[in-house]
């Protein structure tokens, strides 16, 4: 055991993997400015004291769709006690690649000093032998980001690297504080600090910088104890890897450990995977994990009595050869389209999916109601990083670059098409379109989640409630929208009552508008009879 004592805290740590109890913060306002530096791009390759932070100049990204599915706007990866730190969280990003494609970063801690390359793009675009080489030491912290219209730029790329009085601290972030601007407006009237991004990420640094604790742990522990809403954060300083999971759990963190011995955070499992580390657990709900030489050390920050980890993990953003809050992403994907089959049968000749997320699903539908699965659609990997967007003239030409129906599979066919959510309905309506003009007698969109009608707060790039098609339309108005013979989604009951007893420890706000945390400032109004007009209508809608 482990204890650290300050004028106002003490706190018990364990070398296990168990909770020490809980222990109560209150942020203590200050009014000094302090003396804190966000490093930006100088050139290349920049010393500042005991940091030295490069980026990659700015290359292509993609250009927004007309209809995006809900993105996870980030990944995290955090490696200590491994030679090949850097190396082996280049390769962990490659495989939370799907979680952020505008940029990527690492940070590295090597002889006291941390070392930055950041860029915008793909990890392969930013990470090389050459740039990696600038990465030395046994740690490391990783990011990959997805961003919000308008804030796709080189500063706003993770992890940050701050030098301030005590040292040296970088930090990575998936997820969204709710209360952000308040904070980032005390910081600013209160401390004089100065903001150098759009990311809320950077609000953390400041409030670490003015905290009033000489220990860079109870620091991090005070600033976190006044953020609100979704958070899993990894820091980096001289010595330590610190990792830490927000009170509700709604992003996911995982932890596991190299045959060498050296421990790794992400935000999937897949990234274990590829670097030969060995699933040991998640990181709790509020918990707070420490790793240094002398092992690693575990305290809850804050307990909750209920998690609220966020549904669409298992619907759509983590890869299917995951494991996400203890389940597996395949076996959800799956038993959703069984129920989809089973809650709502249609006479059909084929399944097909929309890929790739879609994929499980329709499997799961096709073998529940004995119907051949077939690949209808084939996704070009290759477009969306230097496509430019024709004139509107040119219809629906940005869904035929990525999907392309297969004829052969098609024409004549009563077709099942199974996605995983509908956005704003305009794709879904290319889809189909694209379905029937080759040659489809018959087109049947089946859903893997229920309708979305409100946006998310934490973490998830939606569109605003009011252009979210299923909080302005029924399902049948739907339905006629996008051109299909019928259309179902899964039922949010259903939905509960697959995932059985850990159904209430999911988030679904963006299918009921009921929020774990309050948004302090909502992106849009959402009227509440939106919500009745989709959860009450479980039937499904055909012509």
């Amino acid at each position: 055991m482990v204890m650290a004592t300050s004028s106002l805290y003490t706190f018990t740590f364990s070398t296990t993997s168990s909770f020490s109890k809980p222990s109560s913060f209150t942020f203590c306002s200050n009014t000094t400015t302090a003396s804190f530096s966000l490093l930006q791009p100088k050139s290349k390759s920049t010393a500042v004291t005991a940091l030295s932070h490069s980026h990659k100049p700015p290359s292509p990204v993609p250009l927004p769709c007309t209809d995006q599915k809900p993105r996870e706007e980030c990944g995290v990866v955090a490696i200590h006690g491994d030679p090949e730190a850097s190396r082996l969280c280049s390769l962990a990003l490659h495989a939370l690649q799907h979680r952020g494609q505008e940029g990527a970063g690492i940070v590295s801690a090597h002889n006291n000093l941390l070392h930055s390359v950041t860029g915008v793009g793909l990890v392969s675009d930013v990470f090389h032998t050459s740039s990696l080489s600038r990465l030395p030491g046994a740690a490391s912290i990783g990011h990959v980001r997805y961003s919000t219209a308008g804030h796709s730029k080189l500063a706003n790329v993770q992890p940050f690297l701050a030098n301030y009085r005590f040292g040296s601290l970088a930090v990575a972030h998936n997820g969204n504080f709710v209360n952000y601007q308040s904070l980032r407006s005390h910081l600013e009237e209160n401390n004089g600090s100065i903001f150098n991004t759009t990311s809320d990420t950077e609000v953390v640094l400041h409030l670490i910088a003015t905290s009033h604790h000489t220990s860079l742990l109870l620091k991090i522990m005070e600033a976190c104890e006044t953020l609100e809403g979704a958070y899993s954060l990894v820091f980096l300083s001289e010595d330590k890897v610190i990792a830490v999971r927000d009170p509700f759990g709604f992003r996911p963190l995982v932890m596991g450990r190299r045959k060498n011995g050296a421990v790794v955070f992400a935000s999937e499992t897949c990234a274990l995977d590829l670097i030969e580390a060995t699933y040991e657990r998640e990181v709790q709900a509020g918990e707070v994990l420490v790793v240094d030489h002398t092992g690693t050390q575990s305290l809850c920050l804050v307990s909750h009595p209920q998690p609220k980890q966020c549904i669409f993990e298992h619907i759509y953003f983590a890869l299917p050869n995951s494991i996400v809050f203890g389940k597996s992403v395949y076996e959800s994907r799956r038993k959703f389209g069984e129920l989809l089959a089973t809650v709502f049968p249609v006479d059909c000749d084929v399944v097909i999916a929309v890929p790739d997320s879609g994929v499980v699903a329709a499997l799961g539908y096709a073998e529940k109601a004995g119907v051949p699965f077939q690949q209808g659609l084939i996704r070009s990997h290759y477009v969306g990083r230097t496509f430019i967007e024709p004139s509107q003239k040119i219809r629906d030409i940005g869904v035929k670059l990525k999907l392309s129906p297969v004829r052969a599979v098609l024409e004549g066919k009563r077709v099942v098409v199974v996605d995983d959510s509908i956005v704003r309905g305009t794709t879904s309506s290319k889809i189909v379109r694209l379905i029937k003009e080759a040659g489809a007698k018959e087109v049947h969109m089946r859903i893997a989640c229920p309708p979305i009608v409100a946006s998310c707060y934490y973490g998830v790039d939606t569109p605003s409630s009011e252009e979210l098609i299923s909080n302005r339309m029924s399902v049948e108005e739907i339905r006629e929208f996008i051109g299909s013979d019928s259309l179902a989604f899964l039922p949010l009951e259903r939905l509960n009552m697959l995932m059985g007893t850990q159904a209430p420890n999911y988030c679904y706000a963006c299918f009921s508008g009921n929020y774990p945390v309050q948004p302090h400032q909502l992106k849009l109004n959402l009227p509440h009879h939106a919500f009745l007009k989709n959860q009450e209508q479980v039937n499904v809608v055909s012509v």
